[in-house]
């Protein structure tokens, strides 16, 4: 007994000196804040954080090869303690959900049946599925199976919906579709997105300039959501209430039912839901990404600065406007007239955009209040330059600066800013774009007796709206067309008395597609007046260059005085500045400048976070993906487009009240019945021509 017991102490005392030598040679060290990190976890092990369980998430955290906000079903307070744990800023984190831009379902038409595993996955290895439709939804589902959290169903149109409130971002549904169709995206993530070739884009929404999310509001209008139709206009275009007022709307030149019919009414849909936010007695809440530390100096407060503004601070950035005038809305402010926008809605949408903590600096005229040198000592990390096109052409004619001349931009800004300005009794007006219909029908308000407008081209020729033209012609201005002025004639005094200009007659087409105007000989006739303005184009005005010291001097103008720059990008030559709107492309429409704005600030965005500036490959850049371009729409039955309502001419031309009203309740919501909700092939035909066909 007494050498058994002793032999199993000897053994016992063998296996301890083994498993302490073998503890010393094989000893792996477990970080604790791997178990104190799992701790602050659901503890659910869904695996939907993409990590085999929360050991393997926790394992991830500490190795920093994942976020503190990991854990998708713990959420922000398991972000919180996570943060703690690794002192780590769990600020810098936003939430991400599913988003389907695809509503095509049982809409799109079909190449073939199909018969076999009933999975998207197989589906697609079929010639790439069965939808005519290169890039559409093939409904089966397997997004569905896929989600852990029942935030997804194929709706009765055929296609997944996303129930907000259980996505909780995973990404295992986008994983799952071989289409490609869903995206798991945070706001910033939207903000930042631009149109690409392979979504699933309506023809209205490739041709606006700001990229809006068309079928989307018009949809929203129409099921009374009106919060989310100003949302989803509101990701993509901050200044709504200007852009429903002044936008010439090349949307609708391509919307699919003016195939058929009368476009639908785009616009006037925008201006509707804007005005109702404005009249609704409060702001709605616009979302933004927490803080990042990053400093942006926007130099120019007009379309292009606010926009580009408005989109910085909403991804988190601090952002100060400096403006050369009194005060922001650059053109939209001083050239455009208080009939077409009144200032009291600019400022109201200016005050929203503010209200994002931007700060601005106004009367600070850059290159001489204040400068480049300036602006990197106070530390910012990027600039925006958004100066406009604020220097009007010259006729180029002998006596164009006699008493009584005058320039478009100029008038109408010394208008705008309150100026008493003594017209003459039948003024000219030079040109013939939007600037010079705005002149025409300002000095018919101020009281002129006869308003003439010489245009070199003829009516048909003319780049200002249509409808703007027709509304000056309503108004009482006349016009004499295929006339190209050649002399201003003046009296002894250097007062304007007459216009002399050459009859002209039209030959080839130019560059612009239209047809060059030739002189004819011998034409030249005087056109009495006593007072002329000119509006025959605007340049940037780049007088800050003049003396610029080495740093600035290397940024690159072209002969337009525009800023060279990256198409793509639109970063210049200084790496850290970054120019939009008419400063980088000439004079341009509104909508324009705020796209510009927009794309501005992505790339803004990339620079000041260490990533590559650079636009996706896959941007779409043409102005519409051929197989959304369609000859013919079958299954329109025609319908009366809503007439825009408007002040009559005996109640508007003596005063500068808005000349065209919004659409009422009803007839905004009849408007939303002619979209087509169209997708990038599908689109709903009317309800009268399926029972047509049923029948």
């Amino acid at each position: 007994m007494t050498g058994a017991i002793l032999f199993m102490l000897g053994l016992g005392g063998a296996c301890g000196v083994l498993l302490s030598v073998a503890s010393r040679v094989f000893y792996v060290y477990e970080d604790p804040r791997i178990a104190q990190v799992e701790d602050c976890f659901a503890g659910a092990n869904c695996g939907g954080c993409g990590y085999a369980g929360c050991n393997a998430a926790a394992v991830a955290v500490v190795g920093g090869k994942a976020p503190a906000n990991i854990c998708i079903v713990g959420g922000q307070d398991s972000a919180q303690a996570t943060a703690i744990v690794m002192g780590m800023d769990v600020g810098g984190s936003e939430p991400v959900l599913s988003y389907n831009p695809c509503a095509g379902g049982n809409r799109a038409e079909d190449r073939f049946i199909y018969q076999g595993v009933p999975t998207c996955a197989a589906l697609t290895g079929l010639y790439d599925g069965k939808r005519l439709c290169s890039i559409g939804c093939l409904g089966l589902g397997d997004c569905v199976k896929a989600c852990l959290f029942d935030a997804l169903k194929i709706g009765p149109d055929g296609f997944p919906v996303v129930n907000s409130d259980n996505c909780v971002g995973c990404g295992a549904c986008e994983r799952a579709c071989p289409k490609d169709v869903l995206e798991v995206m945070s706001m910033s993530d939207r903000l930042l997105a631009m149109n690409q070739v392979d979504e699933c884009l309506a023809p209205c929404q490739q041709t606006c300039p700001a990229q809006i999310n068309i079928p989307l509001y018009i949809e929203q209008i129409k099921r009374g959501d009106y919060e989310g139709a100003v949302n989803t206009i509101r990701e993509r275009n901050p200044l709504l209430l200007s852009c429903g007022r002044v936008c010439p709307h090349p949307c609708e030149d391509k919307c699919r039912r003016g195939v058929e019919d009368e476009p639908v009414s785009i616009n006037q849909l925008k201006r509707f839901v804007a005005d109702y936010e404005m009249h609704s007695g409060r702001r709605f809440p616009i979302s933004k990404a927490p803080a990042t530390g990053r400093k942006v100096a926007v130099i120019g407060g007009g379309p292009a600065g606010l926009s580009c503004a408005f989109f910085l601070a909403r991804l988190g950035h601090s952002v100060t406007i400096f403006e050369a005038m009194p005060k922001l809305g650059g053109m939209i402010r001083y050239g455009i007239p208080e009939y077409r926008l009144p200032k009291k809605i600019l400022d109201w949408e200016i005050e929203g955009i503010l209200n994002l903590g931007i700060e601005k600096h106004t009367n600070a005229r850059f290159g001489f209040d204040f400068n480049l040198e300036s602006l990197v000592a106070s530390g910012y990390d990027a600039i925006f330059m958004g100066i406009g096109a604020w220097k009007d052409m010259k006729l180029r004619a002998e006596g164009e600066d006699m008493d009584g001349c005058f320039t478009g931009i100029d008038f109408l800004a010394r208008v705008a800013g309150g100026e008493d300005i003594k017209i003459g009794k039948r003024p000219v007006i030079v040109g013939g774009g939007n600037t010079a219909i705005d002149c025409v029908r300002t000095l018919i308000r101020m009281g002129a007796d006869k308003v003439t407008l010489a245009y070199r081209r003829t009516r048909k020729e003319m780049p200002a709206n249509e409808v703007e033209i027709v509304a000056s012609e309503h108004e009482g201005c006349e016009f004499v067309f295929l006339a190209a002025p050649t002399r201003v004639v003046g009296d002894e005094s250097g007062k304007v008395t007459g216009l002399e200009y050459q009859k002209m007659e039209l030959g080839e087409p130019d560059a612009s597609g239209r047809r060059r105007p030739v002189p004819v000989e011998g034409s030249e006739t005087i056109l009495e007046t006593d007072m002329i303005i000119s509006a025959i184009g605007q340049r940037p005005d780049i007088s800050f260059m003049d003396g610029a010291q080495k740093r600035l001097a290397q940024l690159k103008t072209t002969r337009w005085d525009t800023m060279d720059h990256n198409e793509a990008t639109l970063q210049t030559d200084i790496p850290f500045i970054f120019v939009g709107g008419d400063s980088a492309t000439g004079p341009d429409l509104v909508v324009s400048a705020i796209g510009g704005g927009r794309k501005a600030a992505r790339s803004i965005h990339q620079f000041v976070t260490g990533q590559k500036v650079e636009a996706d490959p896959k941007t779409l850049t043409k102005p519409l993906i051929p197989e959304s371009d369609f000859a013919s729409v079958p299954g329109i039955v025609k319908k009366r487009r809503a007439p825009m309502p408007e002040l009559p001419v005996k109640d508007r031309i003596y005063s500068f009240i808005e000349v065209d009203q919004v659409l009422d309740e009803e007839a905004a919501l009849a408007e939303t019945d002619r979209c087509l909700r169209c997708g990038r092939t599908c689109y709903t035909k009317d309800k009268e021509a399926l029972e047509e066909e049923a029948a």
